[in-house]
């Protein structure tokens, strides 16, 4: 029997109509469907695709929120196993992913494991959240010669790249947006600097002045900061 393959397949920022088509594609062409699962229930990726979920064989992999990384590596080690079992069956597998599988996804550390013990895996890109969110503003991300700077701002390196000469894009703020609201006004940038949070979901917020982000806001927050204009 012909072994399956894996496909990490990108569903975009959280508006379903931003799926692309070939994602759509292998997703309908794949007996498994792989679903990312960071605990209560919490599976955003499967919203996004809706109706194409249905009558698939799914797994659900579990990928804590946590920064124990032998916890992490236990569970990537067990959501490789059962994706290879199901590969080993001949049957395709779909892991679904927001945004784009190469940027700050869970799916790249399966993507490693699979593909080192000799499976084949296929990256399908999807639209990247930050793109979705300068969309959503109407703004661009950066021109003429202007840097642009893609950070994590849940790993506490704000203050070191607010001195580099480019447009900083912070991901996933949502749990440091006090901090950061703090931070880009000591260093005079709160004025520059604009929010999107839950692009293209249930409970979008939009804020052209980030000053003016409401508490509580979500997880999945973007945050840009323009530090200059283009020359």
């Amino acid at each position: 029997m012909n072994r399956g393959k894996l496909y990490g397949v990108g569903v975009g920022p959280g508006d379903p109509e931003l799926l692309t088509r070939k994602a759509e594609r292998i997703i309908r062409a794949s007996a498994v469907l792989a679903v990312p699962d960071k605990g209560a229930g919490e599976k955003t990726a499967l919203n996004i695709i809706g109706p194409l979920a249905h009558g698939k064989e799914r797994l659900d992999c579990s990928t804590p929120m946590v920064r124990d990384q032998a916890v992490l590596d236990g569970a990537y080690d067990a959501a490789a196993d059962a994706i290879c079992e199901k590969l080993d069956q001949g049957k395709d597998v779909a892991f679904i992913t927001l945004g784009d599988p190469t940027v700050y996804s869970t799916y790249i550390y399966i993507h490693r494991r699979v593909v080192n013990r000799g499976y084949g895996a296929e990256i399908i890109p999807g639209v990247p959240s930050f793109c979705a969110v300068a969309a959503r503003l109407g703004e661009p991300l950066c021109e003429k010669a202007q840097r642009l700077m893609i950070v994590p701002a849940s790993h506490g390196e704000v203050e070191d790249c607010l001195s580099v000469d480019a447009n900083l894009v912070f991901m996933k703020a949502g749990r440091e947006l006090g901090a950061l609201r703090d931070t880009l006004a000591a260093h005079g940038l709160l004025e520059r600097a604009s929010m999107v949070a839950n692009c293209g979901m249930e409970g979008e917020t939009v804020c052209p002045r980030f000053a003016d982000v409401p508490e509580g806001t979500g997880y999945f927050s973007v945050v840009l900061v323009k530090k200059g204009e283009p020359t």
